[in-house]
């Protein structure tokens, strides 16, 4: 392999390439508290994120649909000192890592716009929102411009604005409708390809003309597993069947209007039947439909529970009440009775204005009902590929968000929350100033009804803590055990990865007498047996453990395991939950901690440990603590190390609740991590993942390290620092820089790690 692939330059090509957009804003008039500093020609970014629909209840909140304008009248320059960029969407995002960049100029009116942030080489989020999707063909490329020139020349069809169904790797068949590559910011299309936007989340892709079929042959293409499975391709295909009915004047039955399959029925009758009685013609574009094809909030609004998750909180639009029953006051209502000092912040839901609360806000005076707790555990901790949050830190929720300047910061905050709590016109400003600054980063003070909590840090944990969504009899606790009784530990290491287990008790003074693992990476068990020297005894998968291996083996006093969080993640669209796929492997780390608890009457010291993401859906989490018969604690390696990574832990490990603190080796800051001669650009550093471009830092996605006066990525020896690990222990094997940072994307957080071990010193033999 080539020695230049991990490069810098090599490094920016495989990884996320952001779009800059020119954005002309009049000047504002700065309020108090809404920045540091303020310059014409200053750069301003928001966030504004795609279509989002979660594939498995529970879902994360769907955006609400605002009232946003795409501008048509785009050319290629870049003139704006300004820029806005739009927010992705998750669906589709593991399958496309890298950016490409493109430049656009808008007219002087209107006086705002944003346009195109790239996903990939085969992937990019759409204009705006998901009505983008139609009338983005139009707004670079006239009805009269794609009939009389044709964009699209090899003979193969699929014209702009045509309806199909196309195929990406990975996927279902998924309905689409061909656009014009001036949208996309990207080249023209390579000829025998066709660039396509991808109902249900917005996104481009260029497909080849041999794998896209006419949406009318729905019977073949359509798939009713996904369709059952997967709320994102519900959403698509209702989408792309509403435009179909649209453009051919199709009048569908009422059906039962009050069910979304009532609603849905109709329409999927009529696609299996061949779209009659106008059949391929009825839904080709036309001059007409292709102008008013936009996807508004006609199908976006649609009230499809099922098929189109919705939020789980009502956000309101700027003076509007909101709707529901258990709705007391509008958040606007909330802010005057607040104001005038007729009622407490702390009896409404910050992110609603519903009465009464569930709990507290962690963050800001107010509280939470339940449902918008339940969005708030589900996403607080999810993060964009740009390394901001993926949603408001208020209300997690918000359409458009803006980013804090502060380069050490992640957070953002939505326009709704900033005119709605902090005063009517904030937003506006906010865009006006370069760098602006969050509330979580501004002096603590209140800005109109906002104000954030002088001990917020604390109140943050504890709202994990205290998400008891059932309650459980407390673990038994075992008495310490004398000094001359200890004895060494032996561990049952289930899900591995590198023996992160092993090294953190080996360092803390163990004594381990057997250390049993099951890991299937052969890179993972490289490092293990090369580091360790042989001292870990590797078993087969653990899907193939039975009893009688725990009875060979055991008896354990400690069981340890982190189960694959691929199918739990809410950051992945096409999760299948903790009961299918990779997510039901839980199964078996709870089949075996069974099989290795003591007999009952056995008083020996039994411990484990179960770990996985944050970012799950709260019904799995409660499903896990269910079956583990305890509440996790939630534990950020940002408090002991120079990155964040937030990870739910579950177990009966002494003092697990207790506060996390550093310890004298720790590193806390990313320049401690750094090789002699470099400088770091950020005191500490977004979740470092297994994917390339996690590294990159801040909106402007810059690489975290100045060497020789150019950015440089972050070297293998500089993670193991920001991990805990040696230096050099993933250098086995002639392993690449990739596949060792994939190793470290997985495992644990060294310091993390020994803060939950210290305790079992009372309990088991030491050096």
């Amino acid at each position: 392999m080539p020695d230049n692939k991990y490069s810098p330059s090599a490094i920016m090509a495989e990884s996320d390439k952001m779009t800059a957009t020119a954005v002309v804003v009049s000047d504002a008039v700065p309020v108090e508290g809404l920045g540091l500093s303020e310059s014409e020609g200053h750069l301003e970014r928001t966030k504004r994120n795609s279509p989002l629909t979660a594939a498995e209840p529970p879902s994360t909140p769907s955006p609400k649909q605002g009232q946003d304008h795409v501008p048509t009248d785009m050319s290629v320059s870049r003139r704006s000192s300004r820029r806005k960029r739009a927010r992705k969407s998750p669906e589709r995002e593991g399958n496309w890592d890298s950016y490409n960049q493109n430049h656009a100029r808008i007219s002087p009116s209107p006086p705002s716009v944003e346009l195109l942030e790239q996903d990939s080489k085969d992937s990019i989020p759409s204009l705006d929102s998901p009505h983008s999707l139609d009338s983005s063909s139009s707004c670079s490329s006239s009805p009269t411009e794609t009939a009389s020139q044709p964009e699209y020349k090899d003979s193969k069809g699929f014209g702009v604005g045509e309806l199909v169904w196309g195929k990406i790797k990975g996927f279902s068949w998924w309905p689409g409708i061909v656009v014009t590559w001036r949208v996309t910011g990207k080249r023209q299309a390579t000829p025998g390809m066709r660039w396509l936007q991808w109902f249900g989340d917005g996104k481009f892709s260029e497909v080849s003309a041999d794998k896209l079929y006419c949406i009318t042959a729905f019977p073949k293409y359509f798939s009713q597993a996904s369709y059952t499975r997967l709320a994102s391709y519900r959403r698509a295909v209702f989408q792309a069947l509403e435009m179909a009915g649209r453009r051919a004047g199709q009048v569908f039955p009422a059906g039962e209007q009050d069910s979304p399959e009532g609603q849905v029925k109709p329409m999927l009758e009529w696609a299996q039947s061949g779209f009659l009685p106008k059949g391929p013609e009825g839904v080709k574009p036309t001059t007409h439909n292709t102008e008013n094809g936009s996807l508004g909030s006609q199908v976006l609004g649609a009230g499809l529970s099922e098929y189109f998750p919705p939020p789980k909180r009502q956000k309101p639009s700027l003076g509007g009440a909101k709707a529901g029953s258990e709705e007391v006051c509008s958040r606007e209502q909330m802010v005057r009775e607040v104001l005038k000092g007729d009622r407490s912040i702390e009896e409404f839901c910050l992110s609603c204005g519903r009465t009464p609360v569930e709990t507290f806000h962690p963050l800001f005076e107010g509280g939470l009902c339940q449902a918008c707790k339940d969005v708030y555990l589900e996403t607080s901790y999810m993060y964009d590929d740009d390394g901001y949050q993926s949603y408001c830190t208020v209300c997690c929720g918000g359409r458009e968000v803006l980013l804090c300047g502060n380069a050490n910061c992640c957070r953002c905050f939505c326009v709704d929350c900033l005119d709605v709590l902090v005063g009517l016109g904030c937003s506006e400003q906010a865009r006006a100033l370069d760098p602006w600054r969050c509330y979580m980063c501004q002096p603590p003070q209140r800005y109109g009804a906002l104000a954030r909590r002088h001990d917020w840090t604390l109140k943050l944990q504890e709202f994990f803590i205290s998400d008891n969504g059932q309650e459980f009899e407390s673990a038994k606790i075992y008495p310490a055990v004398p000094a001359e009784q200890r004895r060494p530990i032996r561990v049952l290491s289930l899900f591995d990865g590198i023996a992160t287990g092993y090294l953190v008790l080996k360092d803390l003074g163990f004594r381990v007498e057997v250390y049993i693992a099951s890991e299937v990476c052969e890179d993972s068990i490289s490092v293990g047996v090369v580091r360790h020297e042989g001292r870990i005894k590797y078993v087969h998968d653990v899907r193939n453990i039975t009893r009688k291996d725990i009875a060979d083996w055991g008896p354990f006093d400690l069981v340890i395991g982190g189960s694959p969080c691929n199918d739990l993640s809410i950051v992945n669209p096409a999760r299948k939950g903790l009961f299918e796929g990779t997510g039901r492997l839980f199964f078996e780390f709870y089949r075996l901690l069974n099989a290795s608890k003591p007999r009952e009457g056995e008083g020996r010291p039994f411990f484990w440990l179960f770990e996985n993401v944050v970012a799950m859906g709260v019904s799995d989490k409660r499903d896990i603590s269910r079956f583990l018969e305890c509440n996790p604690v939630m534990i950020d390696a940002i408090e002991v190390s120079a990155a964040h990574r937030a990870r739910y832990f579950w177990g009966n490990l002494p003092g697990m609740n207790r506060p996390l603190c550093p310890s004298g080796t720790d590193k806390l800051q990313l320049q401690d991590c750094l090789e002699h001669g470099r400088v770091a650009k950020f005191e500490k550093v977004r979740t470092i993942t297994t994917r390339s471009n996690s590294i990159k830092q801040g909106k402007d996605q810059h690489f975290p390290v100045i060497m020789n006066s150019k950015e440089d990525i972050l070297w293998c020896t500089e993670m193991e620092r920001i991990f805990g690990f040696p230096v050099h222990y993933t250098d086995v094997s002639n392993m690449g820089r990739g596949a060792r940072q994939k190793l470290l994307g997985r495992s644990w957080s060294v310091p993390v790690i020994r803060h939950l071990f210290a305790p079992l010193k009372d309990y088991f033999a030491c050096e």
